[in-house]
């Protein structure tokens, strides 16, 4: 199945850059390209991508602006968002906003393409550097102690669930995928969906996206 991809940036050269490195991947297919947040929310109108892959900082409409917007009027559309901040407040913005990943820019053509395959099935996906901020910050500890992340720091916020509901949810919002997860926790993967699927009715979200949105309030 080809992903329907849409690129928002406001610099040309950079657009130009990921349009000409996204149509290397066989599977992508970039379907428009916008300059800011207004021109983003229009194109999602006029092409319907699957994915958009959205700058934060744009003048004009800014790119969480934009992302709230797109998700409100279209949450079949994922967005991805690609930038050059990785600090918490730009992360936590374009996760309330809507936003079902994050990536820096020093990310290079293979990362950017699974995690637009991540976000087009519906996932949440993180760079390792943004996972660590997301960790440290549901601990309450600095960046650069994502280690102190514990089940019991996720169990002390969230008691309605279980202990190993905990470790499931520490983990969805380090940015980890169902087999990952399993591997970690020596589970199946049929048991870390049916965990993850607990976790999603006990918050009342709907996606990884919410529940690490929901981690981070």
């Amino acid at each position: 199945m080809t992903i329907r991809v849409l690129v928002v940036d406001d610099q040309a050269i950079v657009r130009d850059g990921l349009v000409t490195v996204l149509s290397l991947v066989p599977d992508l297919e970039v379907v428009g390209e916008a300059a800011d947040g207004a021109e983003a929310v229009a194109a999602v109108e006029r092409e319907r991508p699957d994915v958009v892959l959205m700058d934060l900082r744009m003048p004009g409409v800014d790119g969480p602006t934009a992302t709230a917007r797109i998700v409100a009027g279209h949450p079949e559309v994922g967005v991805l968002v690609l930038t050059t901040f990785a600090d918490d407040d730009s992360i936590v913005t374009a996760l309330r906003a809507g936003a079902r990943g994050y990536l820096t820019k020093d990310a290079g053509r293979t990362e950017i393409a699974t995690a637009i395959r991540a976000v087009a099935s519906g996932q949440a996906t993180f760079d390792a550097s943004v996972g660590a901020r997301l960790v440290a910050r549901l601990a309450g500890a600095p960046a650069a102690d994502p280690a102190s992340a514990t089940t019991a720091d996720v169990r002390a916020r969230f008691p309605q669930l279980t202990p190993r509901e905990a470790d499931v949810l520490e983990r969805i919002a380090a940015g980890r995928t169902n087999p990952e997860i399993a591997a970690e926790l020596f589970l199946t993967v049929p048991t870390v969906k049916s965990y993850v699927n607990q976790v999603f009715a006990k918050l009342g979200v709907r996606s990884r996206a919410e529940a690490v949105a929901l981690v981070l309030r």
